[in-house]
């Protein structure tokens, strides 16, 4: 019997263009559930399909603390994300989200209540 030989999946080598390394990270952001390193760490593999140092420069960061603050071990700061997504030629955009109105409403409770207190 003949064994099987696997490899580690590496996103990073499927990331071919800006149009796939677009939707990978909005995918992601979906997925996050608010989980900044989680970003971090998708913004890292997007970062390496390009070339950290390339990116690290056009971010104006070494490549140590880039791939640092990109390892999903930490949450880098807000300005550090947007320097990176600049780098990447990608951007962040808003959009407004439908909320449940029995959810706005226990939500407007819970504030009055704490107001209250």
């Amino acid at each position: 019997m003949s064994r099987t030989v696997t490899t580690r999946y590496d996103v990073a080598e499927h990331l071919r263009t800006s149009e796939e390394m677009a939707a990978y990270l909005e995918a992601c952001m979906e997925e996050a559930n608010g989980d900044a390193a989680f970003i971090a760490k998708a913004l890292g593999d997007i970062a390496r399909a390009k070339g950290m140092s390339q990116v690290a420069r056009d971010a104006g960061l070494s490549r140590e603390s880039l791939y640092k603050a990109l390892s999903g071990e930490r949450s880098p700061g807000f300005d550090t994300i947007l320097k990176v997504i600049r780098a990447l030629g990608l951007k962040l955009h808003a959009e407004a989200i439908l909320i449940d109105s029995a959810v706005a409403e226990q939500k407007n409770a819970a504030d009055s209540e704490s107001m209250d207190a």
